[in-house]
């Protein structure tokens, strides 16, 4: 089954061309059947280019998904334009009404500040609670995962002397776990933090189980059961071309900046780099998305009774 997003979106016609298969409103309405509902929190200052890259993963599914679009209401964006959040974007006060399957909530550029120093940290914390009550499982990526087990766990974050930054080897830790299903022992994924959660603060909370992990970047991917979350800290969602465009961004700026570790062939920025971890970026998507279609209920009004 194909992602049910709006026709307009920039977003769909690169899916179309990727092979991705898209549904409208009006073949939507056509199959009787109930859609997963999922909500993305894009906190992210391009919005677009994290649309795609999230719609491209939640897209693969194989059952019928409908992705809607959530901005935090208190916080105005400087890199999108306003006529596409008004025309593709709902605040998160305008769906807080809503029950969702599945829930992702993006990274953000702010990882050095503290929390209680973000202008809408009062507004996250209201939408972490509601996700309680209101998400059956919630993903939640980079800022997003270290804001979200600060919340929850109290878990805090360290700053890094230097930026984390690169394509970096992994362990599977759980291999039965239904996320890492289809996983191979080792893999490649992207980094790109100013800023790390450790393995003995997490380690202090029976609820945390740690999926994946790396020598060099530590912890990567934390599951919690009881509320059914997924803390990812780094970036599998990522385009070839995403560490890339960080790095020219900075070079050009004349912020000091490594060359990403392992990313461009031969070390040379001239060659294009080759994407090597989006096999398992799929799965662990199509994992969760699997996961959420076995185990929420079939009501969405049931979703969060009792937790």
């Amino acid at each position: 089954m194909p992602i049910k997003i709006p026709d307009t979106l920039p977003a769909f016609e690169t899916l179309v061309q990727e092979g991705v298969r898209v549904m409208t409103e009006t073949a939507a309405i056509r199959q009787d059947i109930r859609p997963l509902q999922i909500g993305l929190l894009n906190l992210m200052p391009n919005k677009i280019k994290t649309e795609l890259q999230m719609a491209r993963l939640v897209g693969a599914s194989p059952l019928q998904v409908e992705l809607s679009l959530v901005r935090i209401g208190t916080h105005k964006a400087k890199n999108t334009s306003e006529d596409h959040l008004l025309s593709f974007y709902e605040t998160w006060e305008e769906v807080r009404h809503r029950k969702f399957d599945g829930f992702i909530i993006t990274g953000a550029p702010i990882e050095t500040l503290p929390y209680e120093d973000v202008t809408y940290w009062q507004e996250m914390q209201r939408i972490f609670d509601w996700t309680n009550t209101n998400v059956h499982s919630t993903m939640n990526v980079c800022w997003g995962a270290m804001a979200a087990i600060y919340h929850f766990h109290g878990v805090p974050k360290y700053e890094l002397k230097e930026k984390a930054f690169g394509i970096y080897r992994h362990s599977n830790l759980k291999p039965s776990s239904v996320y890492l299903n289809g996983f191979s022992d080792n893999f490649e994924v992207p980094v790109s933090r100013w800023t790390e959660v450790r393995q003995d603060d997490i380690e202090k909370s029976n609820s945390l189980e740690i999926l994946m992990a790396s020598k060099e970047m530590g912890v990567c991917l934390v599951h919690e059961d009881e509320g059914k979350r997924l803390y990812m800290f780094n970036h599998v969602e990522y385009d070839s071309t995403s560490l890339a465009d960080e790095y020219f961004r900075d070079v050009d700026a004349g912020v000091p900046i490594k060359m990403p570790h392992n990313y461009f062939p031969h070390n040379d920025p001239s060659i294009a780099p080759q994407n090597r971890w989006r096999g398992h970026a799929h799965l662990l998507f199509g994992n969760w998305i699997n996961e959420i279609y076995q185990t929420t209920p079939y009501d969405l009004e049931t979703i969060g009774k009792g937790r």
